[in-house]
C-alpha cells in the first residue's frame, strides 16, 4: 500500500499511545508501520534530500499537530504520552482525526492562527503552481522555517525560567557576545537592579557592556516598560541595551527607542526564534539542498 499521509496516521497514531505509558518516537514509528502494513521497502523510502524516512517524517507531523491541539503530551526528550484530552476524543470513537477536526481545540486553532495560514489551500496550490520550482521551493523552505518559529516560541513559553535564561545566554554567545558561555553565564541575572536582569559583554575584550531585560512576557510590551528598562540604563550610566520578550512590543514602544539617546534594541518572540533558527540554537538542521545552474563559460569554445 502507498505511505499514508500525515492526516491519516493522527487517529491510528492517537490509538497506539492510549495504553497512558511513556512512548518513544521510534517505538511509535515502528508500531504505525506494522499498522499500516508498510513493506520494508516503503518504511526505508526517503525524502528527497535523502536524509529522512518519509513515514517517518509523517508520523513526525502527526505528532506535531496532535500536540498542539493538546492529545499528546511530551514526557521528555523524545518521548510522550496520550494526554487526558486524547483520552476523551478516542472515548468518543471518531471515525478519523484531522486538521479540520482538530480545529475545535482552542490550542490548535491559537496555533494555526500563528501560522498566518490562508484560508483556502487551494489559492496558495494555484500561486505555487504558477511559480518557477526555484520559487516553489523558496516559499516551501519559508513555510517550514515559519512553522519551525512558531513551534519554538510555543516551547519556549512553556519552559522554565532556568531554561529560558540559559537560552538566552547561549544565543548571545552564539551571536559573539558575552565572551565565553562562562562569563556570561555569570554576568546574566546578577545585577540586581530594577529593571535590568543582567549585563553581557559587547565583544570578547568587553570594551563595552550591554545591559539585559529578558521576560516571558505574554502580553504586549508598551512604552512605560521600555521607558522604564531605558531609565534603569540611564541609572548605569549605560549606553546600550537588549529587551526581549517572548510576546511583542507595541508601535509606541518602537517609537520611543528611536527617539532616545540610548541604544535599546527590542527583541520580540517572532525575532528570537528567527534569531535561534539562524544561530542552530534549540534545532537541528535535517537536510540541505544546492541549488545549482549551467556553467555557460564551460561550454564556450576558444
Amino acid at each position: 500500500m502507498a505511505i499514508p499521509d500525515y492526516q491519516s496516521i493522527m487517529l491510528p497514531f492517537l490509538k497506539f499511545i492510549r495504553d497512558k505509558e511513556e512512548h518513544s518516537f521510534r517505538e511509535t514509528v515502528d508500531g504505525l508501520a506494522k499498522e499500516f502494513q508498510l513493506t520494508e521497502e516503503e518504511q526505508k523510502e526517503l525524502l528527497p534530500s535523502g536524509q529522512q524516512e518519509i513515514f517517518s517524517n509523517r508520523v513526525g507531523w502527526a505528532r506535531t499537530y496532535l500536540k498542539k491541539a493538546g492529545l499528546v503530551v511530551s514526557t521528555r526528550r523524545g518521548y510522550f504520552k496520550i494526554a487526558d484530552k486524547g483520552s476523551t476524543v478516542l472515548n468518543q470513537k471518531p471515525e478519523k482525526i484531522n486538521v479540520q477536526f482538530l480545529e475545535q481545540f482552542q490550542e490548535f486553532k491559537d496555533f494555526r492562527a500563528l501560522r498566518h495560514k490562508k484560508e483556502d489551500d487551494e489559492i496558495e496550490t494555484e500561486e505555487i503552481a504558477k511559480s518557477t520550482p526555484e520559487e516553489a521551493l523558496e516559499t516551501a523552505y519559508q513555510r517550514l522555517r515559519d512553522d519551525l518559529a512558531i513551534e519554538l516560541l510555543l516551547q519556549i513559553k512553556t519552559s522554565s525560567p532556568s531554561l529560558f535564561e540559559k537560552l538566552v545566554v547561549e544565543l548571545l554567545v552564539k551571536m559573539g557576545y558575552g565572551g565565553s558561555r562562562h562569563d556570561a553565564g555569570k554576568a546574566i541575572g546578577k545585577s540586581g537592579d530594577e529593571g535590568i536582569d543582567g549585563i553581557i559583554k559587547e565583544d570578547r575584550l568587553g570594551l563595552d557592556i550591554i545591559y539585559i531585560q529578558a521576560k516571558r512576557w505574554d502580553n504586549t510590551v508598551g512604552r512605560p516598560e521600555v521607558q522604564k528598562f531605558a531609565g534603569a540604563l540611564e541609572g548605569q550610566r549605560a549606553r546600550k541595551g537588549i529587551m526581549i520578550t517572548t510576546s511583542s512590543f507595541s508601535q509606541e514602544a518602537h517609537d520611543y527607542v528611536l527617539r532616545i539617546n540610548s541604544k535599546i534594541v527590542l527583541i520580540d518572540g517572532k525575532r528570537l526564534a528567527q534569531l535561534m533558527i539562524d544561530n542552530n540554537l534549540g534545532v537541528d538542521p535535517i537536510a540541505t539542498y544546492e541549488i545549482k545552474r549551467i556553467d555557460s563559460d564551460y561550454f564556450e569554445e576558444e
